[in-house]
């Protein structure tokens, strides 16, 4: 009760100024305050203090409507990209290079031995249908083809295709349910190419006999034989073990004939390898992993680094691999090399010069953009960890479609890394992982998954390439050439290189100048301030003090509010202590006067009445001093003052 009076008082303190009601403090405010309209709204006519209410009101609107836009605008989080130039020594960039042939024919021919069989059957038949030969010695293994096998589609009638399978001689029509076009054919999968019959390879089912599978169409038959290579391969390859890969590919030391970076000597032992599933054996030069990255001492082809490299292309798997020459990229340091996206072939018996360019990204992080520095916060494991490598989007992107394939087929896809306790997906022991692996490739929900679940890097360093070439060597010098690259590689005076087998690449700085495309913030809150403020001092002539008084109006009308629920709280009681005493109780002072008067005096029982007194009647009780209460402070009336403090 004491709280509520000292917050009574102090209330009323606070209020002398402005009033006590609602209409005082508004007049005390318009009056007194610095913004210009309600001013005239009080101290003008009737009819113009009509016309300024009016006025006033709709500037007011106007001003709480272009605040609401600035704050809109503010919270959206543009950004502005602004483009600087700069010129420093900068560090030479990691170069990958690869060989376009994962493997060596001669070492992985008997794993494809088979496969290479039935191929060269297969294109037998569809090149020469009528003169295929009958007595195979020995005979065909179909045990890969009925797995995935390549079919015919004949779409001379286009309502009612026929698929013929190449080793059999029955024609199946295609039910009517069956969208040939448009690659679907119940539940499996067709390659096909387009000619006097379109062509349809690997009808992908979820399993062997099923008649649900998905037919691949393509425009050639050398596509689909490819990509039904590819496919097959894939499932042999992926029970080798990764030394055997390993082993089975290009080494360095064959591969990598001569090196020199700047004025400085290098060799193979400058590189590092790692196991790339599309190219094989792939060397990295500069990749910062074990030493520090090198710097550039100069721009210019003279400065950057020379390669010589030996593509063996007499040894290429011819099913496999139909491109010849290198595959390279430039990345940063410790970062994974995605040469299938990213990377750029380089042709054999050509110098290929390449003038690099660097542009540095800065992207703003959260709330301005969804980027990450370091991917810690994408909720999609990174495969690629296992590299010691720093986090990309196609890292990312990669890892989250190998996790989503361990999900859903129960193994992993061979081109990319395994998670633990997993093994890699192949005919034998995953019968329908093609089906499953074509399914949810084409799948646009998972697709979208990933996207969303992946971030941009919030800094990047992008190398841009200016790319020219020449024959090399010329004919005049290819004789003493190959005489020494031979003899340096084999110790043999006779020659055992090629113009088809040798690349020669110069990767440099074309110039010190690098670009940096930096992110700024479109709206910052010093903008905003300001913007808030233009607005409302043109419309309504204000600034920050009429704001604050403002804010002031409604903490004075806050406080009358609780002044009058505490007095309506008050008025409650009152009302309820009346109803309980109709007639007003005495006061302290009436109950000592009545008790000096009458004498009254509490005797304990038994007690000898003193001389005078006569003794209280027999039957006669006591008095009942309960009765005599005293007036409770709450329910004192106007005449409290009579009470002594």
């Amino acid at each position: 009760m004491n709280l509520k009076k000292y917050l009574v008082r102090a209330l009323h303190r606070l209020q002398k100024g402005p009033g006590y009601t609602y209409k005082e403090l508004l007049v005390w405010y318009c009056d007194n305050t610095n913004t210009h309209g309600p001013k005239r709204i009080i101290k003008e006519g009737p009819k113009k203090k009509l016309m300024w209410f009016f006025l006033t009101l709709l500037f007011a609107s106007l001003v709480f409507w272009q605040w609401g836009i600035l704050i809109n605008t503010y919270l959206s989080y543009n950004v502005t990209s602004s483009l600087s130039i700069g010129f420093k020594t900068m560090k030479f960039p990691a170069v990958t290079v690869c060989n376009a042939n994962p493997f060596k024919y001669s070492e992985v021919k008997p794993l494809l031995k088979e496969l290479d069989r039935l191929i060269e059957a297969a294109l037998e038949r569809i090149l020469q249908p009528g003169n295929s030969s009958e007595d195979e010695s020995p005979p065909l293994d179909l045990e890969l083809w009925n797995q995935i096998p390549l079919v015919l589609i004949d779409e001379h009638d286009k309502d009612n295709p026929v698929i013929l399978d190449i080793f059999e001689t029955n024609q199946t029509a295609v039910g009517n349910d069956t969208n040939v076009n448009n690659g679907t054919a119940g539940d499996n999968e067709t390659m096909g190419n387009k000619t006097m019959n379109d062509f349809g390879a690997k009808p992908t089912c979820s399993h062997q006999g099923s008649d649900n599978c998905t037919y691949r169409n393509f425009s050639s038959a050398a596509q689909a034989v490819t990509e039904w290579y590819i496919l097959q391969s894939t499932s042999i390859l992926s029970k080798v073990p990764l030394h055997e890969r390993i082993r089975m590919g290009y080494q360095a030391e064959d591969m990598i004939l001569a090196c020199l970076y700047g004025a400085e000597p290098c060799n193979y032992k400058n590189f590092t390898q790692i196991y790339h599933p599309d190219h094989g054996n792939c060397y990295i030069f500069n990749w910062g992993m074990d030493e520090e990255a090198l710097n550039s001492s100069n721009p210019g082809a003279e400065f950057g680094l020379k390669l010589i490299l030996d593509i063996s292309q007499q040894d290429y798997i011819p099913y496999l691999s139909s491109a010849a020459g290198a595959r390279l990229m430039l990345h940063q340091q410790k970062s994974f090399p995605f040469l299938k996206d990213q990377g750029i072939y380089a042709m054999a018996g050509t110098e290929t010069s390449i003038g690099v360019l660097v542009d540095e990204l800065e992207r703003m992080g959260y709330p301005y953009s969804d980027c990450t520095m370091n991917g810690s916060d994408v909720p999609v494991k990174n495969l690629y960890s296992q590299y010691n490598t720093s986090y990309s989007i196609q890292a990312c992107l990669r890892s989250c479609f190998q996790n989503h394939m361990v999900e859903i087929c129960g193994c992993g896809h061979y081109m990319f890394p395994l998670p633990e306790g997993v093994t890699y997906c192949n005919n034998e022991d995953n019968p329908g992982w093609a089906y499953c692996y074509s399914s949810l490739r084409s799948s646009i929900k998972q697709r979208q998954i990933c996207i969303d679940s992946c971030k941009e890097t919030c800094n990047d360093t992008q190398y841009k390439m200016t790319i020219s070439m020449a024959d090399w060597p010329s004919e005049a010098s290819e004789d003493w050439i190959f005489h020494i690259l031979s003899y340096e590689r084999d110790m043999s005076t006779n020659v055992t290189l090629d113009r088809n087998g040798v690349i020669k690449l110069n990767i440099y700085f074309q110039e010190y100048n690098y670009r940096t495309i930096s992110e700024s913030a479109a709206t910052t809150i010093v903008w905003l301030l300001s913007s808030l403020g233009g607005q409302f001092g043109f419309w309504m002539g204000g600034s920050v003090l009429c704001l604050i008084e403002f804010g002031e109006i409604i903490i004075d009308s806050v406080w009358i509010t609780i002044i009058n629920i505490i007095g309506w709280c008050k008025g409650l009681k009152q009302r309820r202590a009346r109803a309980r005493y109709p007639d007003a109780p005495p006061t302290v002072s009436e109950l000592v006067e009545a008790h000096t008067n009458l004498g009254f005096q509490h005797e304990a029982p038994g007690a000898v009445p003193r001389a005078g007194e006569l003794p209280p009647e027999p039957g006669t009780p006591p008095p009942n001093y309960d009765s005599l209460r005293v007036r409770p402070p709450d329910t004192l009336g106007p005449d409290s003052n009579r009470d002594t403090e």
